[in-house]
């Protein structure tokens, strides 16, 4: 089992950067893909960006490529969402998960069983 805790959020104006972070407890973290999603209100929990079990491999939303990266830390459990270049459309809340690697799905919401509580990120124009 795998809880996790995201951090960071908050508000900043278009343009500017954020870093959410997520913190993970539990054994084995280090066998678990993980990845970002955001959600508004009325709409579907939408995939942004996932890494592999090593980092060594990372997916990234369209609509967030070149301006938004994932990393991690194994050692510390710790996974990292780098934002730049925010706009207002990003304004949503974003939700860190998890699950066992098996090498696929991981811009899939089906595949991952660990979620964490979410954190607001507001972009203003």
């Amino acid at each position: 089992q795998v809880q996790l805790v995201e951090s960071g959020g908050g508000l900043v104006q278009a343009g500017g950067s954020l870093r959410l972070s997520c913190a993970a407890s539990g054994r084995s973290f280090s066998s678990y893909a993980v990845g970002w999603f955001r959600q508004v209100p009325g709409k579907e929990r939408e995939f942004v960006a996932a890494a592999s079990w090593s980092g060594g491999s990372t997916y990234y939303a369209d609509s967030v490529k070149g301006r938004f990266t994932i990393s991690r830390d194994n050692a510390k459990k710790l996974v990292y969402l780098h934002m730049n270049s925010l706009k207002p459309e990003d304004t949503a809340v974003y939700y860190c998960a998890a699950h066992i690697d098996y090498g696929l799905g991981y811009d899939q919401r089906s595949p991952y069983d660990h979620w964490g509580q979410g954190t607001q990120v507001t972009v203003s124009s």
